[in-house]
């Protein structure tokens, strides 16, 4: 696969790893052959690019991902994507921006906050952080990079279809990533819905 484009970032690394999902190919996007914490690219070897290609672009969470937090449902989020684009192609783009933007020592201290009362976004603010400081330029730099110009994507945050406003790539549809809330994140994802937008039907 090529890389190309304005961005400096470059595929420094590929390989295939299999998964309790299924195969794929994982690639490391960054600007440093070095970089420790590359963005990734989970790809469905059966995708055809130069079709509807399903996406999944998620900002990487430690604490759900990868220790089964129930404060969010990101790693139910990261299961469940996995799981669709093993059984119906695609990929998934795994972006090293951790805490919505903020990092994992921050998204600590934010946790501090909402145990003391406030919700997500209240706490970032008072830590003096915007309540989401995610950006998608990669993403989009990716999924360019892997001539992909038709999706479908896996989410329920308008600002994640925003981000394609000013691109070359279309979206065709968006699918919905609806988890079931349990009693630690009802208020995580009511926040979700009533401060940040988004499309949630489970609460």
């Amino acid at each position: 696969m090529s890389s190309k484009g304005k961005n400096t970032m470059t595929i420094q690394g590929e390989a295939m790893i299999p998964t309790d999902h299924g195969e794929f190919q994982l690639i490391a996007y960054s600007n440093n052959a070095e970089d420790k914490m590359p963005h990734l690219a989970l790809f469905n070897p059966k995708t055809r690019i130069d079709s509807i290609v399903n996406v999944r672009i998620h900002s990487e969470c430690l604490t759900g991902d990868l220790f089964g937090s129930n404060r969010c449902e990101c790693g139910e989020q990261l299961d469940k994507s996995l799981e669709y684009i093993a059984k119906n192609t695609g990929l998934l783009i795994y972006l090293r921006q951790e805490g919505r933007g903020i990092g994992i020592i921050n998204k600590l201290h934010a946790y501090e906050k909402q145990d003391a009362g406030y919700d997500t976004a209240e706490a970032n603010q008072i830590l003096g952080f915007t309540i989401d400081a995610r950006q998608y330029d990669e993403a989009l730099f990716i999924l360019e990079d892997l001539n992909i110009n038709k999706i479908n994507l896996l989410t329920n945050n308008p600002d994640k279809v925003a981000a394609f406003d000013s691109s070359n790539i279309e979206i065709i549809e968006r699918i919905p990533l609806q988890i079931e809330p349990k009693k630690e994140n009802r208020g995580y994802l009511e926040t979700k819905k009533s401060k940040f937008g988004h499309h949630l039907d489970v609460i």
